[in-house]
């Protein structure tokens, strides 16, 4: 028999199939555990308590993944507090609001704290104040709380060359800020009156959010940005510090004794053509080309200082 010729090689194998059903038991038991908790797709570090991490970067264009990932770890009974990390200049109103909005829904059952990265504006300042506090680097640029309505007009070139628009439309105001005619007075008046609700309603979030004085606010909201440090100054944000100060924070609000263990959401496969159409490159041409009126709270990433 095999066991009595080799009986080392014999105790090998086995003690090798032992550990290796062991292994795959855990690891099923963890799967298991996991799936029922609803972390199966997360990275959970180890640690005392629960905290998620919720990270917005780049140009805010939808809120969807976002506002499924604050429900998980507001209904999830392992996740006590929740971290949201801004590293963004904005972007478009409604995902903005949408993001405030589940925030401000989830606050009441579990605290909520923002960490502002290198930018944290407009936009990503818009959802930083629906938290229950704000922690920002003492460089971070923030502010910018304003709405901005931009298009490129093509006018004078097509009139070089010759070619002529020709639009058939339902109303008088169908077409406004069409980039291949003049904007009209009364277009203007359309347009402005838009931006002024957007900012007022920009500025209302801020005051709710902040429990801060409306016509402070308004002080502020001239579309400037500001240092973390002038912000605290000016009580924008809360605290100055990192990521970790933020998480150090969270975890405090969350009743956590001991080690913070942060919970994220798995990195999706790396994709060349997201990455191209991610860039601040692309957000360029696509604002400088695009024909239709872009509106949002956004501050221009290509003017963001470096050291």
């Amino acid at each position: 028999m095999f066991s009595r010729r080799h009986p080392y090689l014999f105790s090998f194998l086995i003690f090798s199939s032992l550990i290796t059903i062991a292994v795959v038991s855990i690891l099923l038991l963890v799967t298991t555990a996991m799936k029922r908790a609803g972390l199966s797709d997360l990275i959970v570090e180890p640690g005392d308590g629960k905290v998620g991490v919720v990270e917005i970067r780049g140009v805010i264009t939808e809120s969807k993944d976002i506002l499924n990932l604050i429900k998980r770890f507001r209904e999830n009974d392992d996740i006590k507090s929740i971290v949201i990390r801004i590293d963004s200049p904005g972007g478009v109103i409604g995902p903005s609001q949408e993001i405030y909005r589940e925030i401000r829904k989830t606050t009441p059952e579990k605290k909520i704290i923002a960490s502002m990265g290198s930018i944290a504006a407009s936009g990503g300042y818009y959802i930083a104040a629906a938290t229950n506090g704000i922690v920002a680097n003492p460089g971070t640029i923030t502010g910018s709380i304003g709405v901005i309505m931009a298009y490129t007009n093509f006018r004078a070139v097509l009139d070089k060359i010759g070619m002529v628009p020709v639009v058939i439309k339902s109303g008088a105001f169908k077409d406004m800020g069409s980039p291949t005619k003049e904007m009209s007075p009364e277009e203007k008046e359309v347009l402005q009156a838009f931006v002024d609700q957007a900012h007022e309603q920009f500025v209302s979030a801020i005051a709710e959010g902040r429990n801060m004085d409306i016509d402070h606010v308004k002080s502020l909201a001239d579309g400037r940005i500001y240092t973390g440090e002038e912000a605290v100054k000016q009580g924008l944000v809360d605290r100055l510090g990192n990521f970790e100060d933020a998480i150090e924070w969270a975890g405090q609000l969350g009743g956590i004794q001991g080690r913070v263990s942060t919970v994220y959401k798995r990195e999706e496969k790396f994709s060349f053509l997201k990455y191209i159409m991610d860039s601040t490159f692309h957000n360029l041409v696509n604002r400088l080309t695009r024909q239709d009126i872009f509106g949002g709270y956004l501050y221009s990433p290509e003017s963001i200082p470096e050291n």
